[in-house]
């Protein structure tokens, strides 16, 4: 594996005139190395080159600094350790070469026994993220790959783009011979064409739209039907588009989504997922620091990441 980029310098507050703990992250964060044997492994995936070829706005690359700046000054609340792998970066327009330095980054905080929190850049990254799965975790046979996102991303293409990961993903496990369990919250009826929709059919993907989980009925619905998927899976891989969101609360995304899933709502599916005990990876998506305001986006990227560390 090649060597990951470090340039994030971790600092923030110090309530140094406080009693009792008020440590923040930035006073417990570590760098990734041979030692980090069991925690949470923050991995950046400074990269847009997907959002580029599938005709989005560029930014996302700088997403990962944008969310440890806010993860640095996260209260710490029993978290365990914590530690920064670096970034990968995309030289040259080489988005598959930097998905592969994703993956092996991934198997390796796996075998190290450490949970992958990966920070994006567009969701091309999921397609490096499960490469890693597989690799850190050949002995899974059943994955279950969650996606909150108004998109499927499972279109065809020439040349990959963040459109592609979960096309991708299905055909890899095509060729493994395992089944392709995909779920997705917050589907977009005015994000995704007729084709995706027989697409997504055709390949017995799961999905629940975004204007069926605005209330606490359409979203305990949601859940129970991922109880039973959760039940019969051996791992979880989690993954969460920005876009899901409401706009107002995310704008820093490539396409902001008018309706989209409350915070809320997301949150109460990362919940059930790290409650199953099955959870394998998580990441974030599509956060664009360029197009943020306030950073407020950010803020939720690193909310999410904090949330599934204090497992």
């Amino acid at each position: 594996m090649d060597r990951m980029e470090h340039s994030f310098e971790w600092q923030g507050r110090i309530d140094a005139e406080e009693t009792g703990d008020s440590r923040r992250w930035h006073q417990v964060m570590q760098a990734w190395g041979p030692g980090a044997t069991s925690g949470c492994a923050l991995i950046g995936f400074a990269v847009d080159e997907g959002v580029r070829r599938n005709g989005g706005r560029p930014g996302a690359a700088e997403g990962p600094a944008a969310c440890r700046k806010f993860l640095a000054n996260m209260p710490l609340m029993g978290e365990p350790a914590l530690w920064d792998a670096g970034d990968v970066r995309c030289d040259g327009g080489a988005l598959e070469a930097a998905q592969a330095r994703l993956a092996g980054q991934v198997a390796a905080s796996l075998q190290q026994g450490c949970l992958p929190l990966v920070m994006g850049g567009g969701h091309e990254v999921a397609w490096g993220t499960f490469q890693g799965l597989l690799q850190g975790r050949p002995e899974v046979q059943r994955w279950l790959i969650i996606n909150l996102d108004a998109h499927f991303d499972l279109r065809y293409a020439a040349a990959a783009n963040s459109g592609t990961p979960f096309l991708q993903i299905q055909q890899r496990c095509q060729a493994l011979g395992l089944p392709f369990d995909y779920r997705v919250l917050g589907i977009s009826r005015y994000a995704n064409t007729r084709a995706l929709f027989d697409r997504a059919q055709a390949l017995g993907v799961r999905y629940w739209l975004d204007e069926d989980l605005q209330d606490a009925p359409g979203l305990a619905a949601a859940q129970q039907a991922l109880a039973q998927d959760l039940a019969a899976c051996e791992a979880v891989y989690l993954t969460a588009c920005l876009d899901v969101l409401p706009g107002a609360q995310a704008p820093g995304v490539s396409a902001p989504s008018p309706l989209g899933v409350p915070l809320a709502a997301v949150e109460a599916v990362v919940a059930q997922v790290v409650a199953s005990g099955k959870l394998a990876a998580f990441d974030v998506a599509e956060l664009n620091p360029s197009l943020d305001r306030d950073g407020l986006t950010a803020r939720i990227a690193a909310r999410l990441i904090a949330k599934v560390a204090r497992r």
